[in-house]
């Protein structure tokens, strides 16, 4: 490995985005939508003969808008000057819209450009962001709305089995379902497990108002999205309504930092959530962090939980992270370096550089978009 010395510049030479198309194993439901296939792109950043890896699970256009606007950005900067590179790329999408793929397309490369400095130091990323804790919490995530009861028993219970101590299921496509399905998921993981519930917005104001006293029976400790995120006095409502024990969380949409303060000086969350491959990458995550110490609340990721690790082991006020099952699998089939649960935590493999992570290409070249 070729260590930048103090004071050199290795300078960004080349930036390269592919995207894949990898089916779900079964077709997936939320409360609002529904899917069978996901998409990844990926970055890869160069400098001193060294290479960073990140990516974002975006649209096919994502690869195409990074390559075309933004690598040319970034290439010549300094590879210690990840900042630059970032505020660079944000200046250059100001027609285009910060929201969506821009976002999406600055986060895979800023997560590259993470990873490629600290591949270059020859450090763990997390040493280089600050470690403050070994290892994250974790919650499974997954008990898709189109499963079959059989089906959301049987995911739900194989974490808890796993050692991992809360649980998330989607609700909201059919309302009237809904309580049936908590008390079953809830008959499967016992008594002392978490169980949490996702919305995804699909409920009104009153009919979340509802549900919640409804999911309390079954001590959910968790409501995500009751109503939609861009309802923040909605959110709010629900928040100040709600049984004591469930906290509402919100914010897997936030594309910038802006959106994350609105929703925060709005008092609609008690946890806010932050996506790094959405919210412009480590750096923009690592700015909703510092809002969520501002205003005295804990934060937890949104999927993608191989891009979170070392950055989530860099900031104490963290709740959790979610283990999201569509992201875990893909991330298994792509990626050496995957971090595996223990004891229903993640901790960071400090023996290797950067995030750990090498693309398995023979595997990823079968899905090629």
């Amino acid at each position: 490995m070729r260590i930048a010395k103090p004071g050199s510049i290795a300078r960004v030479e080349r930036i390269e985005a592919r995207a894949y198309r990898i089916p779900t194993r079964t077709p997936e439901a939320d409360g609002t939508l529904s899917w069978e296939k996901t998409t990844l792109v990926l970055v890869n950043a160069e400098a001193g003969g060294v290479s960073g890896i990140g990516y974002s699970y975006a649209d096919v256009a994502t690869a195409e808008l990074i390559e075309d606007t933004l690598a040319a950005e970034v290439i010549g900067q300094d590879a210690m000057d990840v900042n630059a590179g970032w505020h660079a790329m944000v200046r250059r999408i100001r027609n285009l819209g910060r929201p969506g793929i821009c976002s999406m397309a600055i986060s895979a490369v800023d997560n590259a450009l993470w990873d490629l400095k600290a591949r270059l130091l020859n450090l763990p990323l997390v040493k280089l962001l600050g470690q403050v804790r070994e290892s994250v919490p974790l919650y499974g995530s997954g008990g898709f709305t189109n499963y079959s009861i059989a089906d959301l028993q049987k995911q739900l219970e194989r974490w808890v089995d796993q050692g991992i101590p809360r649980v998330k299921m989607k609700v909201g496509s059919h309302p009237e379902e809904d309580e049936k399905r908590v008390k079953a998921a809830r008959k499967a993981i016992g008594d002392d497990a978490e169980l949490f519930v996702d919305a995804n917005g699909a409920y009104s104001r009153k009919q979340a108002l509802a549900m919640a006293e409804r999911f309390a029976e079954y001590s959910v400790s968790w409501f995500e999205e009751p109503v939609s995120s861009d309802d923040l006095e909605g959110l709010r409502l629900v928040r100040d309504r709600a049984p004591a024990q469930m906290e509402i969380a919100a914010g897997e949409y936030g594309y910038d930092s802006r959106y994350f303060r609105r929703m925060l000086e709005a008092g609609a969350v008690d946890v806010l959530q932050a996506d790094a491959t959405r919210c412009a990458g480590i750096t923009g995550f690592l700015q909703a962090a510092a809002l969520c110490e501002a205003h005295c609340l804990p934060l937890s990721t949104h999927t993608a939980p191989a891009v979170h690790l070392h950055a989530c082991c860099a900031l104490p006020q963290l709740r959790h992270m979610e283990y999201f099952y569509d992201h875990v699998r893909i991330e298994q089939m792509f990626f050496e370096g995957i971090a595996p649960p223990v004891k229903g935590e993640l901790h960071p493999d400090l023996s290797r550089p950067g995030n750990g992570l090498q693309l398995k290409l023979t595997e990823a070249k079968n899905f090629a978009a």
